[in-house]
């Protein structure tokens, strides 16, 4: 198996970079396209990326300005099953996050693609929290 690994640190609180990345709200502005979810342990979220992209979620963990994760139940075949999480420590005013995308069956091209997307929309999670960056869901992967 491979698994996906970003350490980043975010100048926010952690209840700031956890709403960014458990809530509807948060979650459209740097992941999906839409989204609805209803937080919680073995709560479904939908995950909304284009018309044939309408992927499900079960949140795994979920401690309130510490740890979030979805384990994907409907999406491509490579992710079924996959773990995407989120953990957040303070340190020195800021959120230290550590990212993982566990569970991959395969190190194919599906996965390589994928750890670069991720990075790249950590990055906008970053900058949307930081500075309240908005990027339109079309152009997330080209900024």
């Amino acid at each position: 198996m491979a698994d996906i690994f970003q350490i980043f640190t975010i100048k926010a609180s952690p209840d700031k970079v956890f709403e960014g990345i458990s809530t509807s709200k948060g979650l459209d502005n740097w992941w999906t396209k839409s989204s609805g979810v209803n937080p919680g342990v073995d709560e479904v979220y939908t995950l909304g990326f284009g018309p044939q992209y309408n992927w499900k979620a079960v949140v795994t963990k979920y401690e309130a300005d510490k740890e979030f994760e979805l384990q994907m139940t409907e999406a491509d075949a490579d992710w079924i099953g996959t773990k995407v999480g989120f953990s957040l420590n303070s340190k020195d005013n800021n959120t230290q996050v550590n990212f993982y995308h566990t569970g991959w069956p395969h190190n194919n091209d599906h996965y390589k693609i994928s750890t670069y997307c991720w990075a790249m929309y950590l990055r906008i999670l970053k900058r949307f929290i930081e500075y309240g960056e908005q990027v339109a869901y079309e152009k997330r992967l080209s900024v």
